[in-house]
């Protein structure tokens, strides 16, 4: 499974996961796996990095940021592929046996609970990142002339979206809209907020 660069880098790694007490092993996993489901929006690594100094457990910050790596690495893989807890504790043993058998005890139970839900919630993040709102700006203004328009002095409300796609690319679209349709653009946001958040 991909992890470090270096197989020493990698072999450091996973012995610092196995000087973990398993309680404090288990809830440092519990925080990347929230992050993984969207309950969070990152890795909390100066709140993980004040749980072990109050542990006593001296790591130092680099050697932190290594584990938070090494395990966000492997249970994405793993719940890309789709892998059941004997396979992703499988796979662990066969890329290294530096694993110690309690960590790979805690992994097992926690994707047990939590991979069907990382796998259901990274596909369904994946579907739906095909592009992302960066920015929305607005204007309300007011038609005075047009060649065009049989309706003058009515206000309207002009839109710039700034959209970045998958690739990271941002483009803007800009549209015209009577106040009518503004209201029903917002009444739409809405409940489209509403549904993401049930997601």
């Amino acid at each position: 499974m991909p992890g470090l660069e270096s197989t020493s880098g990698l072999d450091s790694a996973i012995r610092n996961v196995g000087r973990l007490p398993p309680d404090i092993f288990a809830e440092t996993c519990q925080q990347i796996l929230a992050h993984l489901q969207g309950q969070s929006h990152a890795v909390d690594l100066p709140k993980i990095y004040d749980t072990f100094q109050k542990a006593g457990i001296d790591l130092e910050w680099t050697a932190l940021q290594s584990i938070i790596r090494l395990l966000s690495s492997n249970f994405r893989t793993a719940a890309k592929n789709n892998l059941t807890a004997d396979q992703l504790v499988a796979r662990l043993g066969e890329g290294s046996r530096s694993w110690a058998k309690t960590v790979l005890q805690v992994v097992h139970q926690l994707w047990s609970e939590h991979g069907p839900l990382i796998h259901t919630y990274q596909e369904a993040h994946a579907i739906a990142n095909i592009g992302q709102m960066v920015d929305m700006q607005w204007k309300l203004g007011m038609a005075v002339s047009s060649d065009m328009c049989r309706s003058l002095n009515s206000p309207y409300v002009s839109l710039l979206l700034k959209i970045a796609d998958a690739s990271g690319e941002v483009s803007y679209k800009s549209f015209e809209m009577s106040i009518p349709q503004f209201q029903n653009f917002h009444q739409q946001f809405k409940e489209i907020a509403a549904a993401l958040e049930t997601v």
